[in-house]
C-alpha cells in the first residue's frame, strides 16, 4: 500500500513538473514573439516619421538631392522587404545609415538646424532609435532565456517532443549598435 502511494506521489510530481515546464516554455516563446513584435512596431514608427523629415528638409537642401533620394530609396527598400523583422534587418540598417548621412549633411544648413519641425522630427527619430535598440536587447534576452530552457536538462527532455525550437538572436551590424550621432 505504501509502495502504491510512493509511486502515485512520484507520478504526481512528474505530472506537475511536466505541466510547469511546458507552461514555462510557452511563456518564454510568447515573450520572444511579443519582443519581436515590439521591434517591428518601433521600426514602423521610424518608417512613418521619415516622409515628414524628408519634406521638412527638402526646402533647405536643394543642392543635396542625392541624399534625399538615398533616404527615399532606403525607405522603399524597407517597405518592399518581406519576412519577419530579423530578415528585414539589412534593409533597416541601410535606412539607418542613410538617415545618419542626412543628419550629417544637415549640418551645412544653419536655418534647417534651427527649424522647429526639423528639431522635433530629429528628436522623434533619435527617441525611436533608442527604443529600437531597447526592443532588440529585450528580444535577445528573452530568446536567450527560451534557448537556455530548451537546451538545459531536464526541460530539454520535453522541449523536443513538444516541438519547441530555438529562436534566432536579432543581430545588428556594429554600426547599428551605435546611436545616431547628430552634432549641432
Amino acid at each position: 500500500m505504501t509502495t502504491t502511494y510512493i509511486i502515485l506521489g512520484i507520478v504526481a510530481v512528474l505530472i506537475v513538473w511536466l505541466i510547469l515546464s511546458y507552461n514555462r516554455l510557452i511563456t518564454l516563446r510568447n515573450r520572444a514573439r511579443e519582443a519581436l513584435s515590439d521591434i517591428d512596431v518601433q521600426l514602423k514608427r521610424r518608417f512613418d516619421l521619415i516622409p515628414n523629415l524628408v519634406e521638412s528638409v527638402k526646402g533647405y537642401m536643394k543642392h543635396e538631392r542625392g541624399v534625399l533620394e538615398n533616404v527615399t530609396k532606403a525607405r522603399t527598400a524597407v517597405s518592399q522587404s518581406s519576412g519577419n523583422p530579423i530578415e528585414r534587418a539589412k534593409s533597416e540598417n541601410m535606412l539607418s545609415e542613410t538617415l545618419k548621412t542626412l543628419f550629417a549633411v544637415a549640418e551645412n544648413y544653419p536655418d534647417l538646424k534651427a527649424s522647429v519641425n526639423f528639431l522635433e522630427l530629429q528628436r522623434e527619430l533619435s527617441d525611436t532609435e533608442n527604443k529600437i535598440q531597447a526592443s532588440r536587447r529585450f528580444y535577445n534576452t528573452t530568446v536567450m532565456d527560451l534557448n537556455t530552457a530548451i537546451q538545459t536538462f531536464p526541460t530539454n527532455l520535453m522541449a523536443k517532443p513538444f516541438s519547441f525550437k530555438e529562436e534566432a538572436f536579432f543581430d545588428a551590424p556594429e554600426a547599428e549598435e551605435q546611436p545616431v550621432k547628430v552634432q549641432f
